[in-house]
């Protein structure tokens, strides 16, 4: 086919090389007429066309080529035909969609499933039968289409008709969804479906641009309505940790479902519903039900699942506070269990090495929950004042003791970190302090520390704890020893002395600086003549070096290894001072009163009580006594065991100072209470010293600042009036509740 109305002549010369031959002329001449269109060419054209569409439309083989209707088209096209061919095609399409459309609707379907099935044929059938209209029409497609922004696409202009048919039968778009919903609650309760005709029928709308306004709406309401219910039921029906569980698994097979056929906006909206209803909903009564049965049942991997569902409502702050109460109320208990006090520092070791699991495992060490552990520890522990102080001490104590076999030093070394552990969270650290100085005063004193290297990195861990006050006096009872050692070396080394002393018998003193070391009471006792001289030889000695100084002897810390000569064998036993004093009178005689004892011992009544009934009454008996009981009475007559038997050479008869006493316990209490006191009425002058005036409220403010331990507000009254009275400090004339200090 030519195009155009005339041609230019154009000459085309071949030849040989050598031009020996003449050149052919090959000649073009211009059309005599211009070509013309046959008067029913746009109408044959369209007849062949729409014949083809027809045929597509009902399934049936086309006659003519692709290839000859897409020539049709573009001759169309390049015609000036396209509007009216886009016009026919998109008649004859509107009609088809109507007709299969209204067929649909007017079909009876009992079962929602074979409705669904049709109408996925329906719209399969559409789109194949659209691509294939749009290959036919692709000239027209890619030339007209694009030229004008006002004309959709052949697809489109399918898509767009569909969807315009399909609201002019609301009963077949209301089928669709009932029935594309009622498929996925079937998949939601484990029936098996046809999930590719869920996606297929999802996609229509999506393709249709429907999908939000016919589909997803009554979607989530559905959804919404389903896992209120299930929530509801197994909230009743099950336990916190399956139900827990049952969340996770649907939280999956939601995702799973949203991957599978639903629209990638749905995701969120659909995600939120379902943590609505099945989490946020239920989680006060899944934290009041179920959470305290979780920690005491150490369900690490659930509390695992319950911190992960938490975190997805953003509802870690009430787990947070379920967590820090549950450790307050478990805490509180054991401190407060006096009958358990032997157990409770144990107890709350256990408890803070499982919840540090917890906190590890399943918390994912979440900052938050680390400072609501402290908080709920600082909180309980401190409940019951002084005594979770003195029983942290007692427990290091019975650690550091040489009894204290089967440990090695990095367990030892574990344990005390633990203990200090638990030493962080009491505010009573004076007390600590106190009872801590005590016990380890007896352990240097007798002998009992199993290690001094353990002994001396706890006080360095103290030391990075509390600061180099705390441990001051620690340090200076170490420093006393350590001297002392040296001291008795070189009154042994000396020859003006060993001149002195008595012979068969060996002593070794300990000098303590008061200061450093708990206050003892000083008890008298009658010494052998062989101790006495002894001590008289060693205070010589000792103030010729050191001149000034006074020593006082306290009896009641000392401690014996004796030779016994029983009717069997001769043993060793390890006493007390007194103990010895005690079993010394009977080298002449086999029985004594307890008067008689007493005269000739003088040893204070009490502590002279104490000491025959360890010898008497305890698990080495080296004393019998008349009547036989418990307890020493006025009229007990003591004999000597001379047929005493024991598998052992040497044993330890327990020294009544290794057992700490009623009053001593007391003692140790009163000694916190005074030296806080003290302490408090320095703090006091220090603040005022430096404010001039300040009211009691800002006082009280500045005090809990300075003071390391709690205060009372019956406490401060005192110590304030007492300064007053001292003329410290007195009332302002104005207000009463203003202090000013006094120079």
């Amino acid at each position: 086919m030519l195009k155009g109305q005339s041609a230019a002549k154009t000459i085309i010369g071949a030849g040989p090389k050598n031009g020996t031959a003449p050149a052919k002329r090959l000649v073009i001449k211009p059309l005599k007429s211009k070509p013309k269109l046959p008067a029913d060419f746009e109408s044959t054209t369209w007849a062949k066309l729409n014949e083809a569409v027809v045929a597509v439309n009902s399934k049936q083989g086309v006659s003519v080529s692709l290839e000859e209707l897409y020539r049709a088209v573009e001759d169309m096209c390049l015609h000036k035909m396209a509007d009216r061919l886009y016009n026919n095609l998109q008649q004859v399409c509107d009609a088809h969609i109507s007709s299969q459309l209204q067929r649909l609707a007017a079909t009876p379907t009992s079962s929602p499933q074979l409705f669904l099935e049709k109408m996925n044929e329906c719209w399969q059938d559409h789109c194949s039968q659209m691509l294939t209209i749009r290959s036919i029409f692709l000239y027209l497609d890619r030339t007209y289409v694009i030229s004008d922004s006002a004309v959709r696409s052949i697809f489109d202009m399918g898509l767009r008709l569909f969807r315009l048919h399909l609201a002019t039968h609301p009963e077949v778009e209301d089928k669709t969804v009932a029935g594309l919903l009622g498929l996925i609650q079937a998949d939601r309760n484990g029936e098996a479906v046809d999930k590719t005709l869920l996606k297929h029928l999802v996609g229509m709308f999506t393709s249709l641009g429907t999908y939000a306004s016919a589909f997803e709406e009554a979607f989530l309401e559905k959804t919404k309505q389903y896992y209120s219910l299930e929530g509801q039921h197994f909230m009743q029906e099950s336990d916190v940790a399956d139900y827990l569980l049952h969340c996770e698994k649907r939280f999956g097979m939601e995702y799973e479902r949203w991957q599978q056929y639903l629209d990638t906006p749905t995701r969120k909206p659909l995600v939120a519903i379902v943590e609505q209803q099945l989490l946020a909903a239920h989680m006060p009564l899944i934290l009041e039900k179920g959470f305290d049965a979780l920690m005491t049942q150490k369900r690490v991997p659930d509390l695992a699942r319950l911190y992960v569902l938490c975190a997805r409502i953003q509802a870690l702050e009430p787990l947070r506070v379920a967590f820090r109460d549950y450790i307050g109320r478990t805490g509180l208990a054991l401190v407060l269990d006096e009958e358990k006090d032997k157990d409770m520092v144990s107890a709350l070791l256990g408890m803070k090495g499982q919840l540090d699991v917890v906190l590890k495992q399943a918390f994912q060490k979440n900052e938050l929950f680390s400072n609501a552990l402290k908080e709920a520890f600082e909180k309980f522990i401190n409940q019951r004042q002084n005594k979770p102080a003195e029983l942290i001490a007692k427990y290091v104590d019975v650690e550091l003791r040489a009894g204290n076999k089967g440990q090695t030093e990095e367990e030892l070394e574990t344990t005390l970190d633990k203990a200090l552990m638990l030493f962080r969270y009491i505010s009573g650290k004076d007390v600590f302090e106190a009872f801590y100085k005590k016990d380890l005063a007896k352990r240097l004193l007798l002998g009992r520390s199993a290690s001094t290297d353990a002994e001396k990195n706890m006080i360095t861990k103290l030391k990075t704890e509390c600061g180099s006050q705390f441990t001051n006096k620690l340090e200076g009872m170490f420093k006393d020893v350590d001297l002392s050692r040296e001291l008795m070396m070189s009154f042994k080394e000396s020859t003006s002395v060993k001149s002195r002393l008595p012979p068969g018998i060996d002593m070794n003193v300990n000098v303590l600086t008061s200061g450093y070391w708990p206050s003892y009471p000083h008890l008298e006792a009658t010494l052998p003549d062989e101790l006495t001289r002894y001590q008289a030889v060693f205070k010589d000695f000792y103030l010729s070096k050191h001149s000034g100084r006074r020593l006082v002897w306290h009896n009641s810390l000392g401690s014996c290894v004796m030779k016994a000569h029983f009717t069997k064998a001769t043993k060793e036993l390890s006493v007390s001072l007194f103990q010895a004093v005690v079993l010394m009178l009977f080298n002449d005689v086999d029985s004594l009163s307890l008067e008689d004892i007493r005269d000739a011992s003088g040893i204070e009544d009490k502590e002279l009580r104490r000491t025959l009934q360890s010898l008497a009454c305890g698990r080495i008996r080296v004393l019998n006594k008349e009547p036989k009981s418990k307890e020493v009475d006025d009229k007990d007559v003591f004999h000597f065991v001379r047929d005493f038997t024991h598998p052992q050479f040497r044993m330890k008869i327990n020294s009544i100072q290794l057992k700490e006493t009623v009053e001593e316990n007391k003692k140790t209490n009163d000694q916190v209470l005074q030296d806080r006191q003290y302490q408090i009425d320095a703090a006091i002058v220090r603040i005022m010293k430096t404010r001039k005036s300040l009211s009691h409220k800002l006082l009280v403010q500045e005090l809990l600042i300075q003071l390391k331990f709690p205060i009372r507000a019956p406490d401060l009254k005192k110590r304030t009036e007492s300064l007053i009275d001292r003329e410290y400090l007195e009332r302002d004339e104005q207000n009463p509740q203003v202090y000013n200090y006094l120079a």
